[in-house]
């Protein structure tokens, strides 16, 4: 059964204007109260999940900094660094790096009950351009495992890579302290398992650290690969990379900045024509899930606020994310707002009175601990959502200015959202909540992007799915 709803119950938000409370209050009475969730500044807003502000309450800055200290107490984490068994036991080089996080998964496992399962994806990378010799890549990583039986082959994944490098690609001795790039991404995957690993989702959740980044993304391209010849269903990666808010003058400490691609790598010719014909070029699932993590910002505020960045990474550059996009999933990526180049891939030294090195001390780890926050609320959100809808449709057959969609539905979902926006609005800006899996709007689909998202009882959200025509 369709639902149709005249224009007198649609939500619509608004920004405050000239016309005062008199007709906010005139607004807000129109519309059914089942349908309401709180504006702000023309964003959707919604109740906070009191077992995930516990966790997020939980994220500590002083573990942050430990675990990087301890990360820069190996000397360098290059790649092609010692992994032999006298060199750990030493604590030194990329082998020491890699059983130390394995152990860090290991003691927060054993802290709640045996509940994260660890695991290593090594293997063996050939010789290329920064590779000289055959060199064994390794992946760990912890896996929470949802509860629920029909929504745990579903899978969010947060990463960092834990690699390092100086001025030199190639040295392997020299200090490679890698304090930002990339023990602030390191640290949040491991303090995200932390504090979530004491929670139990429906959905699975994947806490990764990765090798080979600055080789050429190669641990991020193993694994991604894997997880699609395996037919993996991850609906989400979060990608942290140089999120230290490194203490440069210039550096904003409130703002994390959250790319995303918008034409989809992993798309066919097809698909491209598709996509410009449908006018989708800034609806990419990775790029429904950087406007998904604002909408948790909005939710779960901190100090520091995401700020959507529509491109794939910082101007000609990029990181494991990529990775994952060329495999069709879903992926973002979170960089500090203002990188200090002299504190990234320097050999450690000071010239001319210029400190250059990757050291702690640039660090900020509050900015760290609040981008933590952020990722693990957004893992969390997800982790706790519905499936999102399959096959949703726009009803195309007949020529009228209504709007109907149709989708298939979710498990665990109790109820369905309907979000629009105009096309030259970079957010969702109005939302109808639905009962039944299709609805009409009275509202041309030549002048808006239409989505749609599965809800549960608690008001947990999943991601947006955008209709395909069907005639």
């Amino acid at each position: 059964m369709r639902e149709t709803f005249p224009e007198s119950q649609r939500r619509v938000q608004r920004r405050r204007s000239g016309l005062g409370l008199a007709f906010l209050l005139a607004a807000l009475q129109m519309v059914q109260p089942t349908f309401f969730c709180r504006a702000q500044e023309n964003k959707i807003v919604h109740p906070a999940d009191p077992q995930i502000l516990g966790a997020l309450r939980q994220v500590s800055a002083e573990r942050i900094q430990q675990t990087i200290d301890k990360l820069v107490s190996f000397g360098t984490r290059s790649t092609l660094s010692a992994q032999d068994e006298d060199s750990i036991k030493a604590g030194k080089g990329i082998g020491a790096a890699r059983e130390w996080i394995k152990s860090e998964f290991e003691r927060y496992s054993k802290d709640c009950g045996g509940c994260l399962e660890v695991k290593t994806d090594s293997f063996l990378e050939p010789p290329a351009n920064r590779i000289p010799k055959p060199t064994q890549i390794t992946n760990i990583y912890a896996v929470l495992r949802g509860t629920d039986p029909k929504q745990a082959d579903r899978i969010v994944l947060v990463t960092g890579h834990y690699d390092s490098r100086n001025s030199d690609n190639a040295n392997i001795t020299d200090p490679a302290p890698g304090a930002n790039d990339d023990g602030s991404g390191t640290a949040v995957s491991l303090e995200c398992a932390r504090v979530l690993s004491k929670l139990k989702f429906p959905a699975t959740i994947i806490f990764l650290t990765v090798a080979g980044e600055e080789q050429g993304l190669n641990g991020s391209k193993h694994f991604a690969e894997m997880a699609k010849q395996q037919g993996w269903k991850i609906e989400a990666i979060l990608n942290n990379d140089i999120v230290g808010g490194d203490r440069s003058p210039q550096q904003d400490p409130t703002v994390v900045r959250v790319f995303s691609e918008g034409l989809p790598n992993a798309s066919t010719e097809a698909d491209m024509r598709r996509i410009r014909t449908l006018g989708l070029e800034s609806d990419s699932p990775s790029r429904e899930l950087a406007r998904y993590v604002a909408e948790v910002w909005r939710t779960y505020p901190g100090s520091v606020k995401p700020a959507p960045v529509f491109r794939l990474d910082r101007f000609l550059r990029g990181g494991d994310h990529y990775s994952f996009n060329l495999q069709g999933f879903a992926a973002v990526r979170f960089t500090e707002f203002r990188e200090d180049y002299n504190h990234q891939h320097q050999n450690v030294r000071t010239e001319n009175g210029i400190e250059y090195g990757d050291l702690p001390k640039f660090v900020n780890f509050d900015y760290v601990g609040e981008v933590a926050r952020l990722n693990a609320a957004t893992l969390a959100m997800l982790a706790s959502s519905p499936g999102a809808p399959a096959r949703v449709r726009m009803l195309t057959k007949e020529l009228e200015n209504d709007t109907h969609l149709t989708w298939e539905a979710s498990s665990g979902a109790t109820g369905y959202e309907v979000l629009w926006r105009a096309t030259t609005s970079p957010d969702w800006e109005h939302v109808q909540t639905v009962g039944t899996t299709s609805a009409t709007l009275k509202v041309s689909k030549d002048n808006v992007i239409f989505a749609v998202r599965a809800i549960d009882g608690a008001g947990h959200r999943s991601l947006p799915m955008v209709p395909e025509p069907e005639r």
